[in-house]
């Protein structure tokens, strides 16, 4: 059975695209058929799949306003290694677009269902904001995964995407479920990075990963180049991170499924 994650947090630079991109490559590297989905008009998670967000000919756009079916959109198999529904600038328009159209909030969703039986895993990278996209993806998704930087205002950030969250689970979606928070860019020598770890853990306890993401100068040089860090470089710390993410993951969706 398929599932559908999306990646959110409304805070940027928590590395949520980073976490998008490198969990879906490392999903695909499992034999898993997965599907990463752009929703933020910045077009990303588009460029860091090795795709050139200004030469798309379709895109999440299209699939939101009704204008093409998803199937249309989606690129097979990029040479990041798994299927992409690219974005560009053109998704800002899709906010206004999407005002005056009756079940906005349910696009994505009934778009997905055309092909989510062909998947395994559905990853969407959601934009640094709590607005009608994001609604989109949490509206669609089975579960929620929270790239959280260990720093000063973290926990106060979190308080209101969860509060978010619930209300959705109250009104749209009663399945949806926080999968996980996933600290990324950790330095262990922090002292600050160390408090706030504890914090998260004393707040959210197993719902947080063990699996830590640290600073890693491979992770960021390798959307420069149109690849996950799993195929930059294979061997690096945030590439062999990605990796452990993704078969704890899986563990836990075996054990939880016994």
């Amino acid at each position: 059975m398929s599932r559908v994650l999306a990646i959110t947090n409304q805070k940027g630079g928590v590395g949520k695209t980073t976490t998008s991109i490198n969990l879906t490559a490392s999903l695909a590297a499992t034999k898993r058929k997965t599907l990463l989905i752009d929703l933020d008009p910045q077009g990303n998670a588009t460029m860091g799949s090795g795709v050139e967000k200004r030469e798309i000919e379709a895109s999440s756009y299209d699939v939101l306003m009704g204008e093409r079916e998803i199937g249309e959109c989606v690129l097979t198999n990029v040479d990041a290694g798994y299927d992409l529904l690219p974005a560009n600038g053109d998704l800002t328009g899709a906010e206004i677009g999407l005002l005056e159209e009756l079940g906005r909030e349910l696009r994505l969703r009934h778009a997905l269902e055309k092909v989510r039986e062909h998947y395994a895993y559905i990853l969407i990278d959601c934009p640094p904001s709590l607005n009608m996209l994001t609604v989109n993806a949490l509206v669609a998704a089975d579960a929620v995964v929270i790239p959280t930087q260990c720093e000063y205002y973290a926990l106060e950030g979190l308080s209101s995407l969860l509060e978010t969250i619930e209300k959705i689970k109250r009104f749209l979606n009663p399945d949806l479920k926080v999968e996980g928070f996933l600290r990324t860019m950790f330095d262990p020598r922090n002292n600050l990075a160390n408090d706030v770890s504890r914090q998260l853990l004393d707040h959210f306890g197993d719902k947080v990963y063990r699996t830590i993401i640290p600073r890693n100068v491979r992770l960021a040089e390798a959307p420069s180049h149109g690849l996950p860090a799993l195929m930059y470089d294979k061997s690096s710390t945030g590439a062999v991170a990605y990796l452990a993410l993704a078969g704890e993951m899986l563990r836990r969706e075996t054990a939880f499924s016994l």
